[in-house]
């Protein structure tokens, strides 16, 4: 079965300019990569788990923060490795750099029979537009590009 995961698109307005939340992951695969590797803050679920539910569970796992309020239905996206994510925009604010991750563990280094433990997510921030497509995951660019027109923003 295809695996799907639910995230949330969390951006800010600051003066006349928007910004998006962003997530980089954790581990040591993910250390030394920038561009094209951040996401939105997001997870798998289960095929009987309510999508939006399972969002703002993932958002709470990989930041630390309950995310309230209504929240703006996404086109979904399929990523290159054929995961379905299914995204709901909201506007609110957090501090980026107060963010405290679920953790994962795996045997680290490589053949060594040892297990390390490493967050899911080891930093966030807020980025403007272009920056924010930047850094994301090519497939995931087009949430921002839809929240803009949905929104009226850019």
């Amino acid at each position: 079965m295809p695996k799907t995961s639910a995230g949330i698109v969390m951006y800010r307005r600051v003066g006349d300019a928007i910004e998006i939340l962003l997530v980089h992951p954790g581990g040591p695969f993910w250390a030394k990569k920038d561009a094209g590797s951040w996401s939105i803050p997001k997870g798998e679920y289960e095929p009987d788990e309510d999508p939006l539910t399972a969002a703002r569970r993932e958002f709470k796992e990989e930041t630390g923060v309950d995310v309230e309020g209504d929240c703006i239905p996404l086109t979904p996206i399929k990523q290159k490795g054929g995961k379905t994510v299914y995204a709901w925009a909201i506007e609110g604010s957090i501090d980026a750099g107060a963010i405290h991750s679920n953790t994962f563990a795996m045997e680290w280094p490589p053949r060594s029979g040892r297990q390390a433990e490493f967050p899911e997510v080891d930093r966030a921030g807020w980025f403007k537009l272009n920056e924010a497509r930047e850094k994301l995951i090519p497939a995931q660019v087009r949430f921002i590009d839809e929240l803009c027109s949905r929104v009226g923003l850019e």
